[in-house]
């Protein structure tokens, strides 16, 4: 049974064989995956070692005071927090030994085909169609939008219809979809704030091999659950210390600018504090429930809180900075390899924050499910759970 004391072991060794200093990012990231380091709670093999999945901050406290380098997680973020979990709980060992490890490293980006143009927060009524062949591959035919990364990715998770005559919450399959294959094509999105972050993907005949099918035929909307409960718990649970995340900018706004304070301002302020020390709290007793299983729907409630919070917070930063709030930094039309909430201006954070209550779910349908799943209340009326897909009025 691997410990805390075997793992800061386990640790030390690593950081004696692999010095960080004089060893390459790549091949000291290598390093620590094959040692089972990676994801200690992973299997061995799979860059983990069976442990706990509390005891992670042990190996990463020892990394970070050894000055080890990381796998840069903001930008693999999709592949980290969405494509592996759901391919350690639904994939092949074949699919899990060929994916995980470049995932982990970085070698390959993942991104996430799922919300389409007629099926965004009614996700289930997507019209993405996969045929399978005769030869036993599967064309692809759709589109999907507001996909993160897509410009930058090797692989994509991806849900489409096999059978229409299924209710639409049936007859879905999850596959991994091959971005660099004929028939996929990006286009850029450009957002309000001037970046074009997102994209929309059209796939026109794509052929996928059964072999990167995840979980069975007709049973991709389970699947896609399990994706879709890590996502949230990804994008709302911060793992930084006290005061992190957006609200820091402003804490250090008001610090800094004493002329700008109001009895008013400060009264907000401080709720809003409380409150974002309330949602990092939250966050790590959901990642605490976490190493004792998967995730649940309370990883909706902890977004909803998170996209509120981030609107607020940098609502009030612009407010308190007065005429100066609506400046804005940079307008240059880019594709960013991640989102830098921190590292931009006020006006960048108050208009990046309004697609919080959209991207992983929006807060409507979120509350929903907070409401049915947590809170244990009646379900909404729903006149199309047990018809047809092909006969649904679209």
């Amino acid at each position: 049974m691997t410990d805390a004391d075997d793992l800061r072991a386990r640790t030390r060794a690593l950081l004696a064989d692999r010095p960080p200093a004089t060893t390459s990012r790549a091949d000291f990231l290598a390093a620590r995956f094959d040692a089972g380091l990676a994801w200690v709670h992973y299997p061995e093999g799979l860059g983990g070692l069976g442990a706990a999945r509390s005891l992670q901050s042990v190996v990463d406290a020892e990394l970070a005071a050894a000055g080890a380098p990381d796998n840069d997680p903001r930008r693999i973020g999709i592949g980290l927090g969405m494509a592996a979990p759901t391919i350690l709980a639904y994939g092949t060992e074949e699919q899990k030994r060929r994916f995980l490890r470049p995932l982990w490293l970085g070698e390959e980006v993942w991104c996430q085909l799922f919300s389409e143009p007629g099926a965004g927060s009614d996700l289930a009524a997507l019209s993405t169609r996969a045929v399978l062949g005769d030869d036993g591959v599967w064309t692809v035919t759709g589109q999907k939008v507001w996909t993160s990364s897509a410009h930058l990715a090797r692989w994509a998770i991806l849900i489409a219809r096999t059978d229409p005559a299924q209710p639409k919450h049936r007859g879905i399959t999850y596959f991994l979809c091959d971005m660099t294959d004929p028939g996929v094509e990006v286009r850029p999105l450009r957002q309000i704030t001037g970046e074009a972050e997102f994209n929309e993907v059209f796939l026109t005949d794509v052929r996928i091999p059964d072999s990167h099918r995840l979980g069975e035929v007709g049973d991709g909307w389970q699947v896609a659950r399990t994706t879709l409960m890590n996502e949230r718990v990804s994008i709302g649970g911060s793992t930084g210390g006290r005061e992190s995340g957006m609200i820091a900018p402003l804490a250090r706004t008001w610090r800094e600018r004493p002329e700008r304070r109001t009895h008013a301002l400060h009264q907000r302020l401080v709720t809003l504090w409380v409150e974002a020390e309330v949602a990092r709290l939250t966050g790590e007793r959901l990642r605490q429930q976490l190493a004792v299983g998967q995730p649940g729907p309370e990883g909706s409630g902890l977004k909803l809180s998170f996209a509120r919070l981030n609107q607020q917070i940098s609502g009030l930063e612009v407010e308190l900075l007065g005429d100066e709030g609506l400046l804005y930094d940079d307008w240059t039309m880019r594709r960013p390899e991640l989102v830098d909430f921190t590292g931009r201006g006020p006006g960048y954070r108050y208009l990046r924050s309004k697609g919080n209550s959209i991207e992983g779910g929006t807060s409507e349908v979120l509350l929903n499910i907070v409401a049915e799943r947590v809170l244990g209340l009646p379900t909404e009326p729903r006149t199309d759970k047990d018809v047809a897909w092909k006969d649904l009025a679209r």
